[in-house]
């Protein structure tokens, strides 16, 4: 598939058009594509047919990159959702670069690499609402999101911070099930890094509504009663049910009727 990919035209907008012809020319060749092949079998992070789709829509929507540069892309910062170089952040869009952002390499047609920054690691002019994908509004103390953290270790629940794009808020895990009455469940908890407070605030409401739902099954030491797991999209809708109610009496307005 990633072959039939590869040899495609992603058309670009009217000021690159040939930059598309030259990146699209890039992987003709039987070796490349086997060596393109060989990066996504080794990376280990499409095991999973959903993991898999999301890669394919993410490259159908980033328009602006021939198709293995977008998968490039995923494969350094999986849940990107919009990435450009510097100079059309500012240009383009009004932005510049966060101190010590971190760079996404892409091959370049006329040269070895070039460099390209994710959304959320730009400031500047405000971009649509849509652009986003759990769009937030309010605040909340950065510092009190680190002593929930400290909070939720009480309750054998791990915190860690991951370095994602925009389209990966966080989830939750059982990382070891509880096998005696003395024993407890372990879990572990992932937020995405890289946005603001607000949306990290809503990520962990949202995540902890799966667990003391019962969605990651029942916990005793956590007072969480046995009950019949419901199916995927009833349990996104409960978890985003608690999730905005929390939020709400925080001062946080998530936008959860935009991705419920």
């Amino acid at each position: 598939m990633i072959h039939l990919m590869l040899n495609k035209k992603v058309y670009m907008s009217e000021d690159t058009g040939d930059f598309l012809s030259a990146q699209a020319d890039m992987f003709e060749d039987e070796d490349a594509r086997s060596l393109l092949d060989q990066l996504f079998v080794d990376s280990r992070l499409y095991s999973k047919s959903q993991d898999f789709m999301e890669l394919l829509d993410f490259v159908v929507r980033l328009r602006n990159f021939a198709p293995f540069n977008a998968m490039l892309l995923q494969v350094q910062k999986p849940g990107l959702s919009y990435a450009a170089s510097e100079r059309d952040w500012f240009e383009r869009f009004g932005r510049k670069i966060k101190e010590g952002a971190r760079p996404l390499i892409i091959l370049w047609p006329f040269g070895p690499v070039a460099l390209v920054y994710d959304v959320l690691d730009t400031v500047g002019k405000p971009l649509p609402e849509d652009v986003y994908s759990f769009p937030a509004k309010g605040f909340i103390d950065a510092g009190k999101i680190k002593v929930f953290a400290k909070l939720l270790e009480n309750k054998n629940i791990r915190w860690v911070w991951t370095d994602a794009g925009d389209n990966k808020a966080g989830s939750i895990q059982v990382v070891k099930r509880a096998t005696s009455k003395e024993s407890k469940t372990a879990y572990l908890i992932k937020i995405n890094r890289n946005h603001e407070s607000a949306n990290q605030f809503v990520t962990l409401t949202h995540e902890l509504g799966h667990l003391f739902l019962g969605h990651l099954g029942a916990d005793k030491k956590l007072g969480i009663p046995k009950r019949q797991i419901p199916e995927h999209d009833l349990r996104e809708i409960e978890a985003e049910s608690v999730a905005y109610l929390v939020s709400r009496r925080n001062g946080i307005v998530p936008k959860s009727q935009t991705y419920s």
